[in-house]
């Protein structure tokens, strides 16, 4: 892009001047507009060290409520940044509905950064290339507005303005050690900055390469190509998005209805098996730590089919200063107005530590699907949108354990009439427990194409049979314990 780029005619100063005049005006009117459809706009600022990008983004965000954007300056990524997924630091910043995020610098600048130290791998480039252009896709299939500008200068033009501030004290500290290096390196920074545009150029959120050697000039080409861009993201936020074929590999699961619930293991067996198995994991939870390998446990299951207790068991054998179980209800209001992997994304545990979910993501294409919190095109998109988190969660080197508890519907029952006359256990019970049981059927199908579609070779799906809890929690050791010694092996 950057070396058949053609570089826009800039316009007299008169009309400059009119152009910016309305471009100006036009953004601060639509940010009304974007308050009311609910509209995301997350905006990235990349480009060469004194191209002027954070004095353009300081003229663009005038015209904007201070209320209504964020901007956040995306340094080296620090050492607990480092600790958790590639994306996880740029993920966890995208706005909330109807506002604004500018970022200066992010995920081009910390890849391209790597390419140019040798620090990436021809393997590692292309596989970070896939998890960008993923999550690009994601933010705008699900009604984000991406806005990508590359400010281009050239090598004697950045000469220049580097030239220009060191001669003045006030001025000299601007100029870091990475922008004399480009300078001095300027064709293979532009030959790694022009394969990464190319490679990360997409008719949904495309590359803007702004003329940047004057900064009036380059704020204007922003503008009219971010009130462009919001014009007709407004207009097409009530377009369904096409669903994607799945790439990811699947493995056969069985349909619940084929699950035999007639497991059980006696009292001492039991007790003997819980003992040795929670001292095994316990050790394990050190050599986890040790190697920094991140572990992610998801529970699902039937109401009353046994989860909080299968979970006790579980940290019981683990150093509570390295796992955290995070039991997941409705959305709060600020989580509603973002991507709804983004609390997901949230969590995620540190390099070494255990993350357990009570309930997760899959709530989406479960209670959120049959519900009616989310449209069609929403849910069956989800699908996919999982396999690609849990893939990135693969990619970082986390293991992944995912847990489907299963009970039959007598025994939900008999267990919602125990904790209903048990007064100590009635607070376990609600009307919603009731009125979900009156949909088990419906609650069935959606969990089978649950399973189905989302039981890929790197996070499978692991039944519990939960008529007998205790069988239910040695299953669930016995699994974890497995997954982690793969891992460490």
């Amino acid at each position: 892009m950057l070396e058949n780029w053609n570089k826009p005619q800039r316009p007299e100063e008169t009309e400059l001047e009119e152009r910016l005049k309305a471009a100006r005006e036009k953004l601060a009117r639509q940010q009304m507009k974007i308050k009311e459809h609910g509209l995301p706009v997350l905006v990235l600022f990349e480009g060469w060290g004194t191209a002027g990008k954070g004095s353009v983004l300081g003229k663009i965000i005038r015209n904007i409520d201070p209320r209504f954007f964020k901007v956040a300056a995306m340094d080296i990524p620090t050492e607990e940044e480092k600790r958790k997924p590639f994306l996880y630091r740029y993920f966890v910043k995208i706005p909330e509905k109807g506002k604004f995020m500018f970022l200066d610098s992010g995920w081009m600048d910390e890849v391209t950064q790597d390419c140019l130290k040798g620090k990436l791998k021809e393997r590692d480039y292309k596989t970070k290339i896939e998890s960008i252009k993923r999550f690009e896709r994601q933010l705008t299939d699900n009604g984000y507005l991406v806005m990508k500008f590359f400010f281009q200068i050239s090598q004697k033009e950045q000469k220049k303005r580097i030239d220009a501030l060191k001669k003045d004290k006030n001025t000299s500290w601007r100029v870091s050690e990475k922008d004399d290096w480009q300078n001095k390196n300027y064709e293979k920074c532009l030959e790694v900055f022009d394969r990464y545009l190319n490679d990360t150029n997409a008719p949904a959120d495309p590359w803007y390469v702004i003329d940047a050697k004057n900064k009036k000039w380059a704020e204007l080409q922003v503008l009219e190509a971010l009130t462009s861009g919001i014009d007709t993201a407004l207009k097409n936020s009530e377009m369904a998005v096409p669903l994607l074929q799945n790439v990811f590999p699947l493995e056969k699961i069985e349909k619940l209805s084929e699950v035999s619930l007639e497991k059980s293991i006696p009292e001492e067996e039991y007790r003997k098996e819980l003992r040795e198995l929670q001292q095994k994991l316990g050790e394990l939870h050190n050599k986890l730590y040790r190697k920094k390998v991140p572990v992610i446990i998801g529970y699902e299951g039937w109401d009353a089919a046994g989860k909080g207790g299968n979970i006790k068991r579980l940290t019981e054998a683990l150093d509570p200063r390295g796992f955290e179980v995070h039991p997941i209800a409705s959305p709060e209001p600020h989580e509603k107005a973002r991507h709804y992997l983004w609390r997901f994304w949230n969590r995620l545990p540190k390099t070494g530590h255990i993350a357990i979910f009570d309930r997760t993501w899959y709530g989406r294409v479960m209670v959120e699907r049959l519900e009616g919190f989310c449209s069609e095109n929403e849910w069956q998109r989800a699908y996919n949108e999982i396999n690609e988190f849990e893939k990135e969660l693969s990619d970082w080197g986390a293991v992944i354990v995912k847990f489907w508890v299963q009970i039959d519907k007598d025994t939900q029952l008999a267990r919602f009439t125990d904790r209903q006359n048990t007064p100590e256990k009635q607070w376990k019970i609600t009307e919603e427990d009731w009125r979900n049981r009156k949909k088990w059927d419906q609650y069935e199908l959606a969990v089978n194409e649950m399973l189905q579609k989302t039981n890929t070779s790197y996070a499978p799906w692991h039944i519990l049979e939960s008529n007998d809890k205790k069988y239910a929690r040695i299953k669930a050791l016995k699994i974890v314990i497995e997954a982690i010694e793969e891992a460490l092996r």
